[in-house]
């Protein structure tokens, strides 16, 4: 597969840096079946495909297989059209009632890119604060009375689903999901900086004006949403190539200082050096755009580099087991917590060791806590 992967890893590099198509080895039928289907588990078909579709040593000779490449492309800038539209309608009620979101991911993600028609995203993220959350979540309600609601407004949610049109759209009062308290604590100042009105961006897309995260705190987040996904669903190289493009283009306007202080309080500074190993090694970003760039973590970033593309960091899931003994069924949950954080140990041990702790002292926490009661 190593051969598969360093292809697919240079096609990805030309898709974000270069206007020119880099010729391909001579691929057989099996290889480019297997560069299909890591294109399509990363969710960078539409990035890639174009180039193997025009290169003449992919032997794309199979009429079905081609047409999939294809419609994968089609289907992915037919579906911006319709998430654009959507995404001005909503903006539009919102900012009519008074309220200024603030788009995270997506399109703005997207306008990053050489061919932003090409980078896929399904769903429209805006984030309205918590102060007019309940109110910005009435107010599209009322604007659109047929949307199908997916999830209660409760605060316990980060977001609020509502599908317009077919169109997903998730309304937050939070950026990230945070586990532990002072974490909790700790990001929320960070975020009340980075998303304060007077230091929010605006930019345009498709001549329309939208209002996205002011570019140090942006960084944090994309990394964020990426760390978020590494732990609890598994993340996509998609979510490096954004970060990465994000890097380049608001590099100058990124604080560094800032940006420093920010991870050591999250304790996330190894983690990223990870990150910027991966986007500087292997998706090509210039060294000196990637903030505290280290080669001492080249191993792990291989590990992870190396899981991301064989699939192996979506969570496992756990033998559904029923005990009649409560101690039993407690450790039991506890041996799954704990296989779940010496997963993410591959990649941050710093971050698995208080883990491990939080998950003894809640299990003990509850265990006392319940005998007393009995008692």
């Amino acid at each position: 597969m190593k051969k598969v992967y360093d292809i697919y890893l240079q096609l990805l590099r030309t898709a974000l840096w270069s206007s020119e198509q880099q010729p391909l080895p001579e691929l057989t039928a099996g290889e480019l079946q297997q560069l299909v289907a890591i294109n399509m588990q990363q969710k960078t078909a539409p990035l890639v495909f174009p180039q193997l579709l025009a290169d003449e040593h992919a032997d794309v000779q199979t009429k079905p297989l081609r047409m999939h490449m294809q419609a994968a492309c089609v289907q992915t800038m037919q579906h911006q059209v319709r998430l654009q539209q959507t995404l001005q309608q909503v903006w539009t009620v919102l900012q009519d009632a008074g309220i200024q979101p603030v788009l995270l991911k997506g399109a703005s993600l997207a306008a990053l890119y050489r061919e932003p028609q090409l980078r896929a995203w399904g769903d429209i993220d805006l984030f309205v604060g918590k102060k007019r959350y309940h109110e910005a979540c009435d107010a599209l309600r009322k604007a659109f009375p047929d949307a199908e609601e997916l999830y209660e407004e409760e605060e316990c949610y980060k977001h609020y689903n509502l599908v317009i049109d077919g169109v997903m759209i998730e309304l937050h009062h939070v950026t990230s999901v945070i586990e532990r308290p002072i974490d909790k604590w700790l990001h929320r100042k960070i975020e009340r900086r980075g998303m304060a009105p007077e230091r929010l961006r605006h930019i345009q897309l498709n001549g329309f004006d939208v209002v996205v995260p002011e570019p140090t705190f942006y960084a944090l987040f994309v990394f964020m949403h990426s760390w978020e996904h590494l732990r609890n669903t598994g993340v996509l190289l998609r979510q490096l190539c954004d970060l990465a493009l994000l890097l380049h283009h608001y590099g100058n306007d990124i604080d560094r200082k800032q940006l420093r202080h920010d991870l050591r309080l999250m304790n996330l500074t190894k983690l990223w050096q990870i990150y910027m190993f991966v986007l500087v090694n292997n998706l090509g970003l210039p060294k000196e755009e990637a903030p505290f760039y280290s080669d001492a973590c080249s191993q792990r970033a291989e590990v992870l580099l190396t899981d991301m593309l064989g699939g192996k960091i979506e969570i496992p899931a756990h033998e559904q087991r029923t005990f009649s003994n409560r101690l039993l069924r407690k450790i039991y949950t506890m041996q799954c917590r704990m296989k779940e954080a010496e997963r993410i140990g591959r990649y941050n041990p710093a971050y698995a060791f208080r883990k491990k702790i939080q998950i003894l002292l809640h299990g003990a926490t509850r265990l006392f806590a319940k005998d007393t009661v009995k008692a």
